[in-house]
């Protein structure tokens, strides 16, 4: 359980237990109960926007690489600095590196069970992932459930924190709404290898697939998927607020699912693929009026 979350299990006005003891009992330190996160500065964000945009286009960058474009860019940033903020999202490299910590102990890595598995029907593979949305006063994390033969978005959710809470919400919205798929393929991060998001899945009988460290070809299409939303939506629309945010990607994700065709569909668009009628993947934006839409 993460500092945070149990940082908000604190009740100040407690009657019993003071706030001391309340952080021994949650083995937490009084101080960072006190602790009021500090908000990156507006270069900051700027820098990581620009680390994000070269990410999609160059996955292949590490820290080294992506100072000197960024130096190149006019920014006086160093590796250390790159390395920290691209560690703060989690953003690393494809090509393979050194082992640099180890797994959680009691988090389970599951063999990667799509090598050579044609994956043809809607319900056959589901896949994960999370992206972080950076924003003028900060960034969020944006975790994504996507039916791997249709590439349909099943469920989606916005969060603030790394907490596998948003995850877990995710999944059970998509289990709830689609019913339970026979695999479900995730990478190896904290969010997908806990009890509280493998215990979903086991409860309802999915096999759980993981891809091999470093390896984002492995979950390719949700990849994609990050690709056309900040291309197509974040990047071209100022949101202001979280609410904003929020409300741009729910028009844009229905706009994907139920009017963008995809060359790899046939034509055809994910909802048209997958093969569900539901209102909410056909809330009448017109591909001509989308821009309005979002930047409503």
């Amino acid at each position: 359980m993460s500092v945070a979350w149990r940082r908000s299990k604190i009740e100040p006005t407690h009657q019993h237990l003071s706030i001391a003891m309340q952080c021994r009992l949650l083995s937490i330190s009084r101080s960072s109960y006190y602790y009021a996160p500090v908000p990156e500065s507006d270069e900051t964000l700027a820098v990581m926007t620009v680390i994000d945009e070269t990410f999609i286009e160059c996955p292949w960058y590490g820290s080294r690489q992506m100072a000197r474009h960024l130096r190149r860019l006019g920014h006086a940033i160093g590796r250390r600095r790159v390395r920290r903020l691209m560690a703060m999202v989690g953003l690393a490299p494809i090509y393979q590196r050194r082992r640099m910590s180890d797994p959680h102990p009691e988090h389970r890595i599951y063999p990667y069970l799509l090598r050579n598995l044609e994956i043809m029907r809607p319900n056959h593979v589901w896949c994960a992932d999370i992206t972080y949305i950076p924003r003028r006063h900060g960034f969020l994390y944006l975790v994504a459930i996507m039916d791997w033969a249709t590439r349909k978005v099943l469920a989606w959710r916005l969060s603030n924190t790394m907490d596998a809470g948003f995850c877990v919400a995710a999944l059970e919205e998509a289990l709830s709404r689609f019913g339970n798929p026979e695999i479900f393929n995730t990478d190896q991060g904290s969010q997908f290898t806990g009890f509280a998001f493998t215990s979903v899945l086991r409860d309802a009988e999915v096999r759980i697939s993981m891809d091999g460290r470093g390896r984002w070809m492995d979950n390719v299409f949700i990849e994609r998927l990050w690709r056309s939303l900040k291309y197509e939506c974040f990047y071209l629309y100022a949101f202001e607020t979280g609410s904003e945010l929020r409300a741009g990607l729910g028009r844009w994700i229905t706009y994907y699912n139920a009017q963008r065709p995809h060359c790899g569909l046939a034509g055809r668009t994910p909802a048209e693929a997958y093969g569900w009628n539901d209102a909410s993947d056909h809330g009448g934006h017109a591909p001509h009026d989308l821009a309005t839409k979002l930047a409503a």
